[in-house]
């Protein structure tokens, strides 16, 4: 894949993670091979870390913070090369962020977790946004202020195999056990999720175990994966996350809502894109019909994380995971 094509394919991605889209152009255009790619994002993202430290207010400051912790995220989704260094900066970065524009932040972590709670401490309810097989509590800031504007407090995390962990940990399809890890040190009885790509089927599989999940809702999310068909970008981001291409085959072959779908009882949003069309893997239309309280909103024109139609689904699901958890 050149260059251009993989910055296409990353376009909507990147923007409603929160680039500038003028200065993706810019960035992306200037790349001669996809090998480079990790390496500009960094530099972009340093860029905005040495702006960050010149600002004239502790406001812009932050504000830099942050959009350098999202270029040094996706800067990670290079197909090439160690992400860790561009994880560890994206993390680095938003902590500086939050210590600045939301000092009432705080760091939970677990020994399968960890991540960011914010918002109000006598928020009436907690939700849990949980990050798909490339992505990481630095990229779905778009939901998680959403969320933040509607009054509930947010815990934005990486699990295994994702975000800062990928280093050192792999993939693992029992995410409910995560989950449940995330419960107990939030100290909270009951929580909502909503989870993005592979993030979908984690949040269906938690819903259908964890009986604390009040409420879930999946964008872009899984209903099955089929290893032999996948693309190959996806078998080899999978292979890396996973630990080696055994590993990776097995959890794809986990990864099925056949049987889970029907135990989910709390209620259940699934959202799909009309344009996420991506071989081997089947959409959620099957989760929303099989789960007892599940609904289905599907957007024609959305592609993978409908980041090209976020008015059509993102208000109308922060609402719902709202309503449903209050």
């Amino acid at each position: 894949m050149s260059a251009a094509e993989f910055a296409a394919a990353q376009r909507t991605r990147a923007t409603g993670a929160g680039l500038d889209p003028h200065e993706y152009e810019r960035v992306t255009g200037g790349l001669v091979s996809v090998d480079g790619w990790g390496e500009a994002f960094i530099r972009t993202a340093q860029q905005h870390v040495a702006r960050a430290k010149q600002a004239a207010s502790p406001r812009s400051a932050g504000e830099h913070y942050q959009v350098a912790a999202r270029w040094f995220h996706i800067a990670t989704l290079a197909p090439h090369g160690d992400q860790s260094p561009a994880a560890t900066e994206a993390d680095r970065a938003m902590g500086c962020a939050l210590a600045l524009l939301e000092p009432g932040a705080r760091r939970v972590e677990g020994p399968a977790f960890t991540g960011w709670l914010r918002g109000p401490a006598d928020a009436p309810a907690t939700v849990v946004v949980v990050p798909g097989l490339d992505s990481g509590k630095e990229e779905f800031h778009t939901v998680t202020s959403a969320l933040l504007r509607r009054g509930v407090a947010v815990f934005t995390m990486d699990g295994p195999g994702q975000g800062v962990l990928a280093a050192t940990t792999t993939v693992r399809p029992d995410y409910h056990q995560v989950i449940g890890q995330v419960i107990d040190a939030l100290g909270v009885d009951r929580v909502g999720l909503i989870g993005l790509s592979l993030g979908g089927y984690y949040v269906a599989e938690s819903a259908a175990h964890e009986p604390r999940v009040a409420a879930a809702a999946t964008v872009s999310g899984p209903f099955r994966l089929d290893w032999d068909t996948a693309p190959p970008l996806v078998r080899d981001i999978l292979t890396r996350r996973a630990g080696g291409p055994e590993a990776a085959r097995d959890f794809a072959r986990r990864v099925d809502l056949s049987t889970p779908a029907p135990r989910i009882a709390c209620p259940l949003l699934v959202v799909d894109g009309g344009r996420d069309v991506i071989p081997g893997v089947t959409n959620g239309e099957p989760l929303a019909r099989l789960a007892p309280h599940g609904e289905y909103l599907f957007v024609p024109h959305g592609d993978h994380l409908l980041g090209n139609a976020r008015a059509d689904w993102l208000p109308t699901t922060a609402d719902w995971v709202r309503g449903a958890l209050t």
